[in-house]
């Protein structure tokens, strides 16, 4: 982001920066300032101006009738450029998910473009995210998107410059691109997930579904591993109590209920369509008593054979826990663990 400023300044451009986050933040403009000074970048850092107001205008509408809206400090702006991950989406597949498009609908929409959109429900984005991009980038002046690959470290692989009417074009190769370098737990069968953390800073759902294989709907199908039972230990701070994607979970730990902020939380899960994300699980006082719960939970398990997982979150897979009776699998050629 640095970066991006101090070319456009040498340009001999006027840059300033807007969050471009949809709903986060509590769908507020102190609350997305904060999420941008979590990662470093405020006024100072950057050199530049930052305009969070969630003020936004219609600019047009999709082939369905659906309005568009639009930053409103952003159009006033000669160029609008996107910065963000090209990655899978959380709750729904397509060709184009997370990434320039959706940081241009979603996030450049503010709370009222992604409640608009979301209201129509997760699978239909697959079609409003790219219908939506196109009357913004036939609108706004889109020189071209900075896009962020990253690996399964969690670590930065590619960064692209996408010219803005190639956007639509290349976006689906590049989220191809970010799909084979997923990480994934090595498992295809798991009794007890135990994640030690979840928030919006590690993904939009808390928890990536592409990693656990469930959502706040339950077990994805098809997908794997397989998880009789999900416990969360803790919300991490650059969340800032927004707790979506407990709900995804069974059980919780006191010490992460105690940092539900309900407001942010209510506020994502309605304006995302997803307050099942937003329900709270069993509170469970510590993590023996919440593996006992789960333990005693899972259907048809041996309970003196029950395979447990531990993950510190759905970024970081590089290392993790296993209960002795899964050392065996880890020997195997299709998975391993360090």
């Amino acid at each position: 982001m640095k970066t991006v400023v101090e070319v456009l300044l040498q340009a001999g451009l006027k840059p300033f920066i807007v969050p471009a986050m949809g709903s986060h933040g509590g769908g507020t403009s102190e609350g997305q300032e904060q999420i941008l000074r979590d990662y470093g970048i405020t006024e100072e850092t950057m050199g530049v101006p930052i305009n969070s107001s969630m003020e936004t205008e219609i600019i047009g509408q999709m082939p369905d009738g659906i309005q568009v809206h639009f930053s409103k400090p952003a159009l006033a702006a000669d160029y609008v450029i996107p910065v963000c991950r090209v990655k899978p989406h959380t709750d729904f597949s397509g060709p184009i998910e997370s990434g320039l498009c959706k940081m241009l609908t979603i996030g450049g929409g503010k709370h009222n473009g992604c409640s608009t959109i979301h209201r129509q429900g997760f699978p239909a984005l697959a079609h409003l995210i790219p219908d939506a991009a196109r009357v913004i980038l036939d609108t706004v002046n889109v020189p071209f998107g900075l896009a962020v690959i990253e690996n399964a470290f969690d670590k930065t692989h590619t960064i692209e410059a996408v010219p803005g009417g190639d956007i639509l074009t290349r976006e689906p190769e590049l989220l191809k691109l970010a799909k084979s370098l997923m990480p994934r737990i090595q498992f295809d069968d798991i009794d007890v997930l135990i994640v030690s953390r979840i928030g919006k800073d590690i993904s939009g759902t808390g928890m990536d579904p592409n990693i656990t294989g469930r959502d706040s709907y339950g077990q994805i199908p098809g997908a794997v591993p397989r998880i009789k039972r999900i416990i969360i230990e803790d919300l991490t701070e650059g969340a800032h109590g927004n707790a979506i994607g407990f709900g995804a979970a069974d059980f919780i730990l006191r010490s992460a209920f105690d940092k539900i902020d309900l407001a942010a939380t209510y506020t994502n899960g309605m304006a995302s369509g997803n307050p099942e994300g937003a329900k709270i699980p069993v509170i469970c006082e510590s993590e023996e008593e919440a593996v006992r719960a789960a333990i005693q939970t899972c259907a048809g398990t041996d309970i003196n054979n029950v395979k447990i997982v531990k993950i510190i979150d759905t970024l970081h897979l590089s290392e993790i826990e296993v209960s002795e009776n899964m050392l065996e699998l880890c020997s195997d050629e299709k998975a391993f663990c360090l």
